[in-house]
Order: C-alpha cells, then structure tokens, then sequence
C-alpha cells in the first residue's frame, strides 16, 4: 500500500527539507558563536562537500554526469555562492530575532521570490502564472510574518 500519493510526495519532501532549514539554521547560529560567522559558513560547507564526495564517489550516487556542468548556463553555478550567503544571513539573523522569527522572514521572502520567478519563468523554468489567491497567501504569510514578531 502506499502511503504517500505521488502529488503528496514532492510536499511531504519539501516539509521535511523545511524542517531541516529550522534545524541547520539553529546549529550554524550555534558553531558560529563558538567559531564565528564566516569561519562556521567554511566549516558547513567543507562537511557538506564531505558528504557529497562520499556519496559521489564511494557510494556511487548520482547521475554520472558531473562533468557535463561545462553545459550549464553560467548563472546555474551560483547556487554555491548563494548557499554561502544564505548560511552566513542565517547564522547571523537568528540571535538577533530567534528560530521563529528568522524563519518566518525567510518562507516570506522565498515564496515572495517564488511567485515572481514562476510568473518569469525564470532561469529558465517553465512560467506559471499568479493568482489572486497566491497573492492573498502572500499577504496572510506577511502578516502572519508581523504578528511572530510582536
């Protein structure tokens, strides 16, 4: 029997990574109050990239198509230096307002920046269009956002 439908389990994923940001972002704030900031982002991305030589490598994981990178639209190698930012921001957003709050500000700012990327179709990503009710979501996420922070 399955449990999960296959509509379900890109969401049931997505939670699961949601979670997993609240919980990375609570142990980045920790290692960079003993390392500091710029010295935790280092230490996350070396172990992350542990992580991905052994499954790359020993486990034999993944498509096979490392070296086809050379094909990608130069802007899609980014992410690694977006991901750096993002853990950095993070760590140091956190003491400043706490968990919730920080992560209240980021669902905002993602599915903010979501809407707009679907209605683009950017990098390119197929377009897909904005609905009022998206953009009354948008609005309830916001104020959802200001009442976290009171």
């Amino acid at each position: 029997m399955n449990l999960i439908s296959g509509e379900m389990l890109p969401l049931v994923l997505a939670f699961i990574s949601g979670v997993l940001m609240a919980v990375q972002g609570s142990l980045n704030t920790s290692l960079s109050k003993v390392t500091g900031l710029l010295e935790a982002t280092f230490i996350v991305h070396v172990t992350g990239t542990v992580l991905v030589l052994v499954l790359l490598f020993l486990f034999k994981m993944g498509k096979g198509n490392l070296y086809a990178w050379q094909e990608a639209p130069w802007y899609t190698l980014l992410g690694g230096i977006i991901g750096v930012a993002i853990i950095y921001l993070v760590a140091a957003s956190i003491p400043g307002v706490g968990v919730a709050n920080a992560t209240t500000a980021i669902i905002v700012g993602q599915v903010l920046t979501a809407i707009i990327i679907d209605y683009f179709g950017g990098f390119g990503l197929d377009r897909i269009a904005c609905t009022p009710t998206q953009l009354f979501g948008l609005v309830l996420l916001a104020v959802g956002a200001k009442l976290l922070l009171k």
